[in-house]
């Protein structure tokens, strides 16, 4: 199956916790980063998940937040580091590419923001993504 998010990340449940409906399943991510997936318990049980199950985690582009640097009062726990290597602009938006330890994330941001935070290959940056914005697959 081929599919269009570009950020699929590799790594291995270390953790799950199930609720009636939802379920936290942490990962720690092949570069050694620790990832929190907010998904359905059923879709836990389709795909069979347990500690030590490989999974590759997904995360559309325009899920994926910048900061410059460390940001404090956010209940948004996924906070991976990491440098950009490259910025494209267009008319309005502009992708921006992250290199994470274990991999690479892609960044769908306004030009705006791209301007306001003065980013270009070679800055730091922060990739904040929701819990309830990370899906998983079977590896």
């Amino acid at each position: 199956m081929s599919l269009s998010i570009r950020n699929q990340i590799p790594g291995t449940v270390t953790a799950i916790t199930v609720g009636e409906v939802m379920a936290t399943v942490k990962v720690r991510l092949d570069g050694g980063q620790d990832l929190t997936a907010a998904i359905t318990r059923e879709a836990v049980e389709d795909l069979g998940l347990a500690e030590g199950s490989a999974v590759r985690a997904l995360v559309k582009s325009t899920e994926v937040a910048l900061a410059t640097g460390v940001v404090d009062g956010l209940s948004i726990r996924n906070r991976l580091p990491g440098t950009v290597t490259d910025v494209a602009t267009g008319a309005a938006m502009a992708s921006v590419k992250v290199t994470v330890d274990g991999g690479e994330l892609t960044a769908a941001i306004t030009n705006e923001a791209a301007t306001d935070l003065a980013l270009a290959a070679g800055s730091s940056v922060v990739a904040l993504i929701k819990s309830t914005e990370v899906s998983l697959a079977g590896a």
